[in-house]
Formats: C-alpha cells, sequence, structure tokens
C-alpha cells in the first residue's frame, strides 16, 4: 500500500515510526501513545513492516509486513498491562472515523476483544464498529483465544465486537514452519462460534497467527517472555545466540487479525473503489477451502488433547488468500453481514438464517456453497450438523448437554455476570509461550 495514498488505524497500542502519521493515547492517566505493552508494535509489523532491521546482505530472512508501504495512524488504547476499556475502544474507533478524510483511513485492526454479555445490538463496542464500517472503513478483529473452553469444546467463544456479523472476524492457523500452505492446522486456542446469544456464524476467515515474527518494542512482554526473544543466529549471517531488540515471536488471533489487515490494505491499494461489504464478501469468496476433516494437539502442560473439526464455526469461510483475492474482479452488491445460525428444535439440526438484503442471497455466484465451501455448505434443506452428523452433538458442542449444547445455544450471555475471564475490561490478548 502506497504511502501517500492510503492510511490504516491501529487500535491497541504501537511504537511510533516515520509512517506512523498520527499518534494518540486513549489511556486514562497516561498520554503517551508509546507502546508499553509490545502488542500492538508486534501486530503493527506483522501489517506494516518494511523489514528494515532484517534487509541487507547480512541477513538469512527479512520480516516484512503483508502491507509494508501502509501509513499507521496509531490510537492507544491498551496500558502496559495489555488491558483497556470499552470507553477508550469506542473513543478511539469515533477518532478514527472523525480522522478518516484527513488521512484517508480505510482499515481499522481491532485486535482485542472481550466476553459477550449482550447482543450485538446492544453491546456499545459493536455499534461503535458498526459505525466506522459505515462511515467506509474495514474493521478487521479477532476472533479470540478461547477454543480450548472444554465445556463447549471451544465453540461460543468468539469475543466481542468480534460477534457483530458486519465485521471480518478472524481466527488463527499454525503455518506449521513450512512455506506452503497445505499442512497449515487450525490453532486450538482460535476461538469458534456461533457467537454467545445472537448466533452469528464465525468466524467469517482464518489466517496465519502462531509463532509468527514481528517488530517488538521493550515493553512488558518482552520482559515477561524472555524465551520468544528471537536470536540473531536465526536471520543474521554469523549471528550470535543472543536475544534480538528488534523482533520478537507472537501467536494468537490477534496476530491473525494483523495479517488480514495488511491483505486489505493491498486489496484496497488495487481497488480502492470497493466498501467494506465488498472487501469482506471477496476475501471470503476467494479464501482457500480445503481442510483436513479434523486435527488434534497434546498439551503436556495440561495433560489434555485438544481436537479440532474444520466446519464453519472453526475455519470460517477459509483460510486467507491475498493472490486470489487481489487476482478476483468479482464485485459483490449488498451486505456481506455474516449469517445467523438457527438451531431447529424439532429436527435437532441448525441452518444459516440470511439476512434478505445480504450478498449471499444476491446469486449462486454468492452462494453459501460458493463462499463457505461444499463441505460446510448449509441451506434450507441441508443440515449444518445434528444429532447424526459427521462428528456427533456431543463431540461438537461438548460432552455434556449442562456444560455443552445448551450452552451454546442458551439465550442469555455464555458467561454471565461472572465471565470466565473477570471483569469487562479489554485485552489485547496474545498466546504468549508456545505453539498451541
Amino acid at each position: 500500500m502506497a504511502a501517500s495514498l492510503h492510511t490504516l488505524t491501529l487500535i491497541g497500542g504501537f511504537l511510533g515510526g516515520s509512517r506512523v502519521v498520527w499518534n494518540q493515547s486513549f489511556v486514562p492517566g497516561n498520554l503517551s501513545a508509546v507502546d508499553q505493552y509490545g502488542h500492538g508494535t508486534h501486530i503493527a509489523g506483522l501489517i506494516a513492516g518494511n523489514g528494515a532491521s532484517s534487509t541487507g546482505a547480512n541477513y538469512t530472512q527479512t520480516f516484512k509486513g503483508i502491507a509494508p508501504g501502509a501509513n499507521i495512524v496509531n490510537l492507544r488504547v491498551l496500558d502496559q498491562s495489555g488491558a483497556g476499556s470499552d470507553g477508550a475502544v469506542i473513543a478511539a474507533i469515533n477518532a478514527a472515523i472523525h480522522l478518516k478524510p484527513l488521512f484517508n483511513i480505510r482499515v481499522i485492526n481491532l485486535s482485542l476483544g472481550r466476553p459477550v454479555y449482550e447482543s450485538y445490538a446492544l453491546d456499545p463496542v459493536c455499534q461503535a464498529v458498526e459505525a466506522a464500517w459505515r462511515s467506509g472503513i474495514v474493521v478487521v478483529v479477532a476472533a479470540g483465544n478461547d477454543g480450548r473452553y472444554q465445556g463447549t469444546n471451544g465453540y461460543a467463544t468468539i469475543n466481542s465486537p468480534g460477534n457483530d456479523p458486519y465485521v471480518i472476524t478472524v481466527g488463527a492457523m499454525k503455518p506449521m514452519g513450512t512455506p506452503t500452505r497445505n499442512d497449515d492446522l487450525i490453532a486450538s486456542y482460535s476461538s469458534k462460534g456461533p457467537t454467545a446469544i445472537d448466533h452469528i456464524v464465525k468466524p467469517d476467515v482464518v489466517a496465519p497467527g502462531n509463532l509468527l515474527v514481528s517488530l517488538e518494542s521493550a515493553g512488558t512482554l518482552y520482559n515477561a517472555y524472555p524465551g520468544n526473544r528471537v536470536p540473531y543466529s536465526y536471520y543474521v549471517k554469523g549471528g550470535s545466540s543472543a536475544p534480538s531488540t528488534s523482533y520478537f515471536t507472537l501467536s494468537g488471533t490477534s496476530m491473525a487479525a494483523g495479517v488480514v489487515s495488511g491483505v486489505v490494505a493491498d486489496l484496497l491499494q488495487k481497488s480502492p473503489q470497493l466498501n467494506p461489504d465488498q472487501v469482506k464478501a471477496r476475501l471470503m469468496k476467494t479464501a482457500w477451502k480445503s481442510f483436513p476433516t479434523s486435527s488434534s494437539v497434546y498439551d503436556p502442560t495440561t495433560g489434555i488433547t485438544y481436537t479440532d473439526q474444520y466446519d464453519t464455526f472453526t475455519v470460517g469461510a477459509g483460510y486467507v488468500d491475498v493472490e486470489a483475492a487481489l487476482a478476483s474482479t468479482d464485485v459483490a452488491q449488498g451486505s456481506a453481514k455474516s449469517p445467523t445460525a438457527t438451531y431447529d428444535p424439532t429436527t435437532g439440526k441448525v441452518y444459516f438464517a440470511k439476512d434478505s438484503t445480504s450478498i449471499w442471497n444476491a446469486s449462486a455466484m454468492w452462494g453459501s456453497g460458493t463462499v463457505w465451501g461444499s463441505s460446510q455448505f448449509v441451506g434450507p434443506t441441508s443440515a449444518m450438523w445434528g444429532s447424526s452428523a459427521m462428528w456427533g452433538s456431543s463431540a461438537m458442542w461438548g460432552s455434556s448437554t449442562s456444560d455443552g449444547f445448551s450452552t451454546v445455544w442458551a439465550g442469555s450471555a455464555m458467561w454471565g455476570s461472572s465471565a470466565m475471564w473477570g471483569s469487562s475490561a479489554m485485552w489485547g490478548s496474545s498466546v504468549a509461550a508456545g505453539e498451541q
């Protein structure tokens, strides 16, 4: 993305640089926009890092972001512990909308979230992201890192504002240390849909998010996780085993959201006329849809084997494919709101319920089978799954009725007033310790 054309807004925390055209802090009592946690800097590098600290004849690897020419508006909402508040996030989103005409802001990255406590139609953070969407800004949100919740096998753990049907909600894949995606697997921590209360079909897409190397500031994460520091020998010819002060490894849907924000920036650089719905629809339609049936990972620290099914609520419409998105000329007409999953108690099956104005109802070109893939096709005569589904209801929703199926389809918030994660504070969370 050429710096002179478009700008991406990073809401979180970020260490300033030459392409950071605006800095502002929304952290109460702290006017500095410098990233003291390290999470935002890492994501900013994945989005728009230019590889300056790893480019040249002395380096064996160069770490560039997906859109290395993009400008950034840095709106800090996370403190040195990676915590923030709804009010700070809403204020930052409103600031991005206000600054849009000044900097031609086209993308907002929200690598943060909190539990869902109410319908997206009432959630003030969701209302803020919808306002940004209506203003012409694509909003990319991390799905959350709660996919290991055992009560529902990780289903219904999408965080807010990733539960909003308008935004692009991103889950995390494991690149497996190879340059091809054929062996990539879903990260077991990646939150799954449907969303609590509203049952929105999420995530929308998945992207690389595990063990990614990117920029780092000497903040809380860098000090707390020395094992994640990248040694010079990893990317410098003849480099020592001493830890780099420039690069750091993190995992999470936060990182995956950063990758997708960079892809959106590239797409808008090529096709600036696209509106947010058209961007979202194109990314979903062109996503790579070849996955295994399931995969498992054993965690020796918990003694638990986590098994993931590659269904719509786990991988959405598929694995973001920047090359396919840039090559596509399809321009959708209508809303790209994510569908609602509807449970029919008489049949025990689940269906897509799509908005009458949505792109997904427009034609076969944008039908469910095209966007979500034939293996996840859902329609009025085709159940997503049920008691006789491929994996069975107990495998899909958890081991018991009270903890599993009924939790997913309950009318109230999944975790209630005393959420598993504590208060309603926003968190920019990463899986800091190793591959999951």
